[in-house]
């Protein structure tokens, strides 16, 4: 069987350098062309994601909270740890909350122009979780709890998945603001809109992950 294995993949990668595909170059310009005059947005990719496969991004939403209940579910009847050992050295706590600070502002500008440029709400909250994470390593996680919970980061959570839904679903029965002005920085109508509720959704439940991993398994 090895061998088969072996022969199927010689013949596709001789496919793949032999036969080229005659119908690449201008059919798929005018794609994306079509893509960015129906959507009102620069980005093309962000016209996909939030217009023509909309379905896939609410279920792409929907699975990413309940991965984060998992973790809660899967956590729950485990016993915190007394003792979290956290970064004490002085140049890895500035580099590391250097690092979060240019990951919140990249994250900020990813959302509120990830419609215009390369990026877009689900990389804005990575980089948002990533700056959350690079101050875990670093602060008390009894501190970071209670900023948690004083800012009720998880009924905000909660709420940016609900508001996004009723959103992606007006959109899907053909209810849409006005695309506004191609390039501007309020344009494409409600996308973005949904860019940043997912930007919310995905550095707040990237903050409850951190918290309970730190919780009950310290710094990996």
């Amino acid at each position: 069987m090895k061998w088969i294995y072996l022969a199927a993949g010689l013949a596709l990668y001789l496919k793949i350098i032999v036969i080229s595909n005659p119908e690449a170059g201008l059919f798929d310009a005018s794609i994306v062309e079509l893509v960015v005059q129906d959507s009102g947005v620069t980005n093309a990719v962000s016209g996909i994601i939030f217009r023509n496969r909309l379905y896939d991004t609410i279920f792409e939403v929907v699975v990413f909270t309940l991965a984060i209940m998992g973790v809660r579910f899967l956590l729950a009847n485990e016993a915190p740890l007394t003792v979290v050992h956290q970064l004490r050295d002085q140049p890895s706590i500035v580099l590391a909350r250097l690092g979060a600070t240019i990951a919140a502002l990249v994250s900020i500008e990813l959302a509120i122009r990830g419609h215009l440029s390369p990026g877009g709400g689900f990389a804005a909250g990575v980089a948002g979780g990533t700056a959350i994470g690079l101050i875990a390593i670093t602060s008390s996680s009894e501190w970071m709890e209670g900023i948690y919970q004083r800012w009720r980061a998880a009924i905000v959570e909660k709420i940016s998945v609900l508001i996004f839904i009723v959103a992606a679903v007006m959109t899907l029965v053909g209810i849409e603001f006005p695309h506004g002005e191609l390039g501007g920085l309020v344009s494409g109508g409600i996308m973005p809109i949904l860019n940043i509720l997912v930007a919310i959704k995905v550095a707040l439940g990237s903050w409850a992950a951190v918290l309970l991993f730190i919780r009950y398994r310290g710094l990996l």
